[in-house]
């Protein structure tokens, strides 16, 4: 499984774009410069950018932030999907926005994306349609309809926030890659029991060096970080229609109490009254 800084190669381009990539059975947890506009339509599938982990059903458009760490959108999806890429390079958008003033609208769009954009109207539909247009224009047209695109979403008040702050990755490559690994290990394995001495050979320390680092990097403890992506799985099951008990013992928990207790802790609402409210 290769998790890395991803290259996206467009040397005469402001922008590029990908039409029904299939990385649905490869985690891809990456991050990149290039600012990332996705639009997928699908049953549903698993939204994770920076901290922020949940669901969509049916479709989703999300504006991410240059170098914010994120999942393949398609990951995990059995059914059928269709789905549209477009990046657009850091130095076009930082630039080329903020100069014009007509197009101000747009970079104070891309100054809010640092904390990752989800579009919750029901125009995002309309607006994904356009984005799989681009696949046969010209560079002009493609410019233009990404412009008029832009443009819609920066009026789009139906937007929600996927982080409190801005997302700030302080962490060197290096570093980004030894942290990829062990989210990667979590997402393979939090199903079932996880020895904090598999994770920590797997980051080439000793576990008491290994819960050092981690709580300096990510302020959680190891057992807080995988309580919590536990609990967010555990979300995605409930909305999906498990039983509780599901919910909790599909996570790796191996106490139903214990479960509900961090769930109240974690989201402040036991998981029984969320499953009701969802659903």
């Amino acid at each position: 499984m290769k998790i890395q800084l991803e290259t996206i190669s467009s040397p005469d381009k402001s922008f590029s774009m990908m039409f029904n990539p299939r990385l649905s059975d490869l985690f891809y947890w990456h991050f990149h410069p290039e600012y990332e506009l996705v639009y997928i339509k699908a049953a549903t599938g698993t939204r994770h950018i920076g901290e922020h982990i949940s669901t969509y059903q049916e479709s989703d458009l999300v504006l991410i932030g240059s170098n914010i760490p994120h999942l393949n959108f398609d990951y995990g999806i059995k059914t059928d999907y269709q789905k549209v890429v477009v990046h657009l390079k850091k130095e076009f958008v930082e630039s080329h926005f903020q100069a014009i003033p007509e197009l101000n609208p747009i970079h104070r769009l891309f100054e809010k994306s640092k904390y990752g954009l989800v579009f919750k109207s029901e125009s995002k539909n309309q607006i994904g349609e356009k984005l799989f247009q681009l696949e046969h224009l010209n560079s002009f047209q493609q410019y233009i309809l990404l412009l008029e695109v832009l443009q819609e979403l920066a009026d789009n008040s139906a937007v929600e926030l996927l982080h409190e702050q801005s997302y700030q990755n302080k962490f060197s490559e290096r570093e980004q890659g030894r942290l990829r690994a062990i989210y990667a290990y979590v997402d393979k394995n939090y199903h079932q029991k996880i020895e904090l001495s598999e994770i920590a050979e797997i980051s080439n320390m000793s576990k008491e060096a290994f819960c050092r680092y981690f709580k300096k990097a990510s302020k959680y403890s190891f057992i807080e970080f995988l309580n919590r992506y536990r609990i967010s799985q555990s979300k995605r099951l409930l909305m999906s229609g498990k039983t509780v008990s599901d919910a909790c013992f599909l996570t790796g928990f191996e106490s139903l109490s214990y479960f509900n207790r961090t769930f109240k802790k974690v989201t402040n609402e036991n998981p029984r009254d969320f499953r009701k409210t969802y659903l």
